[in-house]
């Protein structure tokens, strides 16, 4: 867990990841909070930083509020089946859209006799979709 302050710190650290920082104060701005081909670099602002998620080839970092702190996860994303991602719209006209990937870890199940069944554990950033950007938004 970590406060506002250090959050930020570790954000303006990160090297060669891309993504987005939601803050709790106003809509996304493309131009402060969509990070593609540049380095993350946020502000202190009047707000909080909400969520947010970056991701490389090797791992996905998601970021929650939680009450007065933030909870910092990393996935290792090197395997990721092609069949576990999806893309969503963006709702930020001229943006790529967004990859999330679904991960999967086999469990015993007591409704299967106690057979090992996949179950959906989390579903992380993987990227922006290279190519057509979004071009029906409204905002």
């Amino acid at each position: 867990m970590k406060n506002k302050t250090e959050v930020i710190e570790y954000i303006n650290e990160l090297k060669n990841y891309q993504g987005y920082v939601q803050f709790s104060h106003r809509p996304i701005d493309k131009e402060k909070d969509i990070f593609i081909d540049i380095q993350p670099k946020v502000e202190d602002e009047k707000g909080f930083i909400y969520e947010a998620s970056f991701c490389n080839e090797l791992e996905s970092i998601t970021i929650k509020q939680l009450n007065d702190s933030w909870k910092i996860a990393t996935t290792d994303i090197k395997n990721i089946k092609t069949e576990d991602i999806q893309t969503y719209l963006t709702d930020i006209k001229e943006l790529p859209n967004i990859k999330m990937a679904q991960i999967w870890e086999a469990k015993e199940d007591e409704l299967c006799e106690g057979m090992e069944v996949k179950k959906l554990q989390k579903v992380v950033f993987i990227g922006f979709e290279k190519g057509e950007k979004n071009d029906n938004s409204t905002i």
